[in-house]
């Protein structure tokens, strides 16, 4: 090659030069920041797919804020209707103490009625101060809302504790088919006209709710022997009546769940030649009704339902709903966007969800097949324990279970969907991270092996451009 002055070598060498550094200046910012793609020309799918990735990362971190928010609410309800719950199994001791007042003076029964206050008047103080984040959670405003009135003469205790994501209301037509029944004898005793007892009986009553012996004096009539069953009652969870001089005896509830049986197990002959045998154990029967076409069997007189995201319970009338064959039945509406407490589990709008908390202050639990609520337990109340110890009993029974049920299905809520929904967040959340991740962080070991490279390149096409330069100096000595 000629000697020139115009220095190719030494232009290739700077072109080699500046890419180089344009390189390691690149490498340099990848280890600055963290990120391989740092502007669009470094990887311009790379930088949408990693955006996107963002986008979705972020409403999943939402979601996740969300749901723990949530989660901390239906928290706060469950620890409070757990100490309703402990209130009630007070109250629920108070009465049984009361109820066997043999032994019991009336300053004693007093202070249990005082006692009993106390503890309904603390039930309504929780319901009316329990809040999450300034809303109130069990008075009832977070209840699911009717867009219509439902008949009371035929519905107590109506519950309805979820929808899902209906975008219109939903009528609610229930037709009982078969009608819920009793545990009966029906006529027992051999009663007849005004006959009586031929000397001491005692017999052995067993319901539901226990079994008791009672000994009824020689002499009594069918009128007596059934004050004496009926004394026992709460104890057993069977009744008697006496109609037409006929003697029977049927459990206090509804459905396959109650029995009666009865073992005479001294005496049993009427003054009119009469035996009163055994009867051995018979039971009750639970109905069958029609919700929206779709067949739902009862327990005793409670329904409950659950399809399509609805899920309800109800109490029906024993006189005016009760009814079999179609002849018993009553509509309501349930509002597609009104009342409930509404949580997202998700990162879109299909992932809504929708609690009802009834409100479960004392003048809403009980109702049903008891006949009253559990206010009315209070001084001079109906069912106070001057006046209705058994009926008081009934409804302190149904009142835990109404707190149960709404303790249970938030929990159920909180375990199946809100804390399903965190962990699922979570996953997807470390899913998502790690592709982000794999698309646009930097790994530091290659960018530092690749910058060391960088290095030495560089250096090398430094000192080569130096002995490139030499060429000019080297034409200048052969001129002088």
């Amino acid at each position: 090659m000629g000697l020139t002055v115009t220095n190719t070598n030494a232009m290739s060498l700077l072109n080699i030069v500046n890419s180089t550094s344009a390189k390691q200046s690149n490498t340099l910012t990848q280890l600055s920041t963290g990120y391989k793609i740092n502007r669009g020309a470094d990887n311009p799918a790379g930088l949408i797919a990693m955006k996107s990735l963002e986008a979705e990362l972020t409403a999943v971190t939402a979601a996740i804020d969300n749901n723990a928010r949530s989660n901390a609410m239906l928290a706060v309800a469950d620890n409070s209707i757990n100490e309703i719950s402990s209130l009630l199994g007070e109250i629920e001791t108070l009465v049984m103490a009361s109820a066997s007042d043999a032994g019991l003076s009336a300053g004693e029964k007093a202070a249990n009625q005082a006692q009993i206050d106390q503890a309904l008047a603390s039930i309504d103080r929780i319901v009316n101060t329990t809040n999450f984040n300034g809303k109130r959670l069990l008075d009832g405003s977070q209840a699911i809302a009717l867009t219509d009135t439902v008949d009371r003469t035929k519905i107590d205790s109506l519950r309805i504790y979820s929808r899902g994501t209906q975008t219109s209301d939903t009528q609610i037509n229930v037709a009982v088919k078969v009608a819920a029944e009793v545990a009966s004898t029906g006529s027992w005793g051999n009663f007849t006209g005004s006959d009586t007892l031929n000397g001491n009986m005692k017999i052995e009553i067993t319901g539901s709710l226990g079994t008791k012996v009672i000994e009824i004096a020689s002499g009594s009539t069918a009128s007596e022997v059934q004050a004496a069953v009926n004394a026992v009652k709460i104890h057993t969870g069977v009744s008697a009546s006496v109609a037409s001089e006929q003697l029977s005896l049927a459990s206090t509830g509804y459905g396959s769940k109650e029995f009666v049986g009865v073992n005479v197990l001294e005496g049993g002959a009427t003054a009119g030649g009469n035996t009163i045998t055994h009867h051995a154990r018979s039971y009750g029967q639970d109905g069958t009704v029609l919700i929206n076409g779709q067949s739902v069997t009862t327990d005793g007189l409670d329904v409950y339902y659950n399809s399509a995201g609805i899920s309800f319970g109800f109490s029906m009338d024993e006189d005016n709903l009760n009814l079999a064959n179609g002849t018993g039945t009553v509509s309501f509406t349930i509002s597609h966007n009104k009342g409930g407490a509404t949580f997202q589990l998700g990162t879109d709008a299909s992932t809504r969800a929708t609690l009802g908390i009834d409100s479960l202050a004392t003048h809403m639990l009980g109702g049903g097949e008891t006949g009253g609520t559990l206010d009315q337990l209070k001084s001079g109340g109906t069912f106070s324990l001057e006046n209705d110890t058994a009926g008081a009993l009934k409804i302190v029974k149904k009142a835990m279970n109404d707190a149960a049920t709404a303790q249970g299905r938030i929990g159920a809520f909180q375990k199946f969907n809100v804390q399903t929904s965190i962990n699922t967040l979570n996953t997807a959340k470390t899913s998502l991270s790690e592709a982000k991740s794999v698309i646009g962080d930097t790994d530091f070991a290659v960018a530092t092996a690749e910058l060391n490279r960088q290095s030495v390149l560089l250096n090398a096409g430094i000192s080569l451009l130096g002995l490139a330069n030499q060429q000019a100096s080297q034409i200048l000595s052969l001129l002088g």
